[in-house]
């Protein structure tokens, strides 16, 4: 208990932590103090998380599932959108200083064009206050002596003794980046008062309220903190939006052929259809679940297996949901093992309703199958907290080894007692590919295999992606699918 509250705690801290980097970057550094834009994204800092949170404990604390669906999307979506915020706000940083680099040496170079022959490159001018010829004062020194205020960088006297801000073109109305050199020329008035970085930062600095105020220049800070975040934020919001229209366009086929030393001649070329990972839930309901169905009979396949993680809920949430899969067909039937989220929602009752629609749930057991191989299936190790789990000695004992075996397991991490009880090929899922970039790294390393086909000793392994998501209803880099893996006998 103490491990899980320390856990816990721990991961607090970071989302909190990230929270504020977010917020710092996306709302304070870029809004004005006590704007109503400010005001909007600080509230949004708040809400969010709170319904990342709901989102998460929600279905775990019973509440009732109108309320999950309605903090379903903007939660997970939330979490999505945090992530690839984040990384893109990170990648910025190393961009933050390059820009701002390159502004200064812009300035700097428009400046020394713009002064006399004989004045110095990094010298500002005044402007008299009756209109006469400007004078010349070093950068930062003392102001002259004569009445008169010095001009910013880029603030040059018109022939009426006003002063003008000369627009920069990388930001149309606002000039930007000349204003910091304000902070060294302002340097020498008694009544200086905060720096103009600061003054430009806090207060409207572009639009109708810095053309009402006199056009005030937006500092270089304010400026690369607006590019860059603006940058970042729609990085996240494409890339969460692709990965969305993925999930909900379904799953796309894969076709993968398997060679297996011990399938019969009349074997070859035997489809089974495979799909993980549905994920039916407060988000994906059952809509999902007719494409998917559709698309797997559109294979015509000659077997079905379902790999675990059907569901996040209830029977008596999702039922309905789950209807289509009554539709499903092919020649030697469906079949059906409980995955990990299975036991989150009541495995028994999931095994019992599957049944009703026609799948067959292999529950440590195993078939033979006309084509001349044995077909067995697992429970999750999952399981193994309500006495269940798997038992490959109930499933693979006292058969015939001269048969090719091919067991249904929804975790890929059980291969290795597949190989011990002469399994040739096994089929999982649980992985999601990683789902979200870069989250397929922390998969490699809790599994053998994140996605694909490969091999253990005498034992092969598929891994399918899922044709579904867990939380987000988001992949990027691991998009979903339903694969078709063919039989090849090396007798034909």
């Amino acid at each position: 208990m103490l491990v899980f509250l320390l856990v816990f705690v721990v991961v607090l801290a970071v989302l909190g932590g990230v929270h504020w980097y977010v917020w710092r970057r996306l709302v304070r550094d870029v809004t004005a103090r006590g704007s109503v834009t400010r005001r909007l994204g600080t509230a949004a800092a708040v809400v969010l998380p709170l319904l990342s949170i709901a989102a998460l404990v929600s279905a775990r604390a019973g509440a009732p599932f109108w309320l999950e669906q309605t903090v379903a999307w903007p939660g997970y979506l939330w979490l999505a959108l945090l992530l690839y915020m984040t990384l893109a706000l990170l990648v910025g940083e190393a961009v933050r200083p390059l820009l701002r680099r390159w502004l200064e040496s812009r300035a700097a170079g428009r400046t020394a064009g713009d002064a006399p022959a004989e004045e110095p490159a990094d010298s500002v001018r005044t402007a008299s206050p009756v209109g006469g010829a400007p004078r010349a004062a070093a950068a930062g020194g003392p102001g002259p002596a004569a009445p008169g205020r010095l001009a910013p960088a880029g603030i040059d006297d018109d022939p009426s003794g006003t002063t003008t801000a000369v627009a920069d073109a990388a930001v149309g109305d606002a000039a930007v980046g000349d204003a910091a050199v304000g902070d060294a020329a302002g340097a020498g008035r008694p009544d200086a008062g905060p720096s103009r970085d600061a003054r430009a930062h806090d207060a409207p600095a572009s639009g109708p309220e810095g053309r009402a105020a006199g056009a005030t220049p937006v500092s270089r800070r304010l400026f690369v903190s607006r590019v860059v975040g603006g940058a970042a934020a729609a990085a996240a919001v494409g890339t969460v939006g692709y990965g969305t229209y993925g999930v909900m366009r379904g799953p796309r086929v894969k076709r993968v052929t398997v060679p297996l030393a011990k399938v019969p001649r009349a074997a070859h070329g035997y489809r089974i259809a495979v799909v993980s990972d549905i994920h039916l839930g407060p988000v994906l309901g059952r809509a999902h679940s007719r494409r998917i169905v559709d698309a797997i009979n559109a294979t015509q396949p000659d077997l079905i297996a379902v790999v675990g993680d059907l569901v996040d809920g209830t029977v008596e949430n999702l039922g309905p949901a789950a209807e289509p899969l009554a539709q499903l067909r092919a020649r030697h039937g469906s079949f059906f093992v409980t995955g990990n989220h299975e036991y989150f929602s009541g495995a028994d009752a999931w095994v019992d309703h599957v049944r009703e629609l026609g799948l067959r749930p292999l529950r440590n057991e195993r078939v033979e199958i006309a084509a001349g191989f044995d077909l067995a299936g697992v429970d999750d190790i999952a399981g193994e907290s309500e006495g269940q789990g798997p038992d490959f000695a109930a499933a693979l004992g006292d058969r015939d080894r001269a048969k090719a075996a091919v067991l249904l397991a929804h975790q890929p991490v059980v291969v290795h007692d597949a190989v011990r009880h002469g399994v040739d090929l096994q089929l999982s899922g649980h992985t999601h590919g990683g789902q979200l970039w870069p989250g397929n790294f922390l998969a490699d390393l809790a599994n053998p295999t994140v996605a694909g086909l490969e091999r253990y000793g005498d034992t092969q392994l598929y891994v399918s992606r899922g044709a579904g998501a867990w939380g987000p209803p988001v992949r990027v880099g691991a998009p979903s699918d339903i694969t078709v893996v063919q039989l090849a006998s090396k007798q034909a």
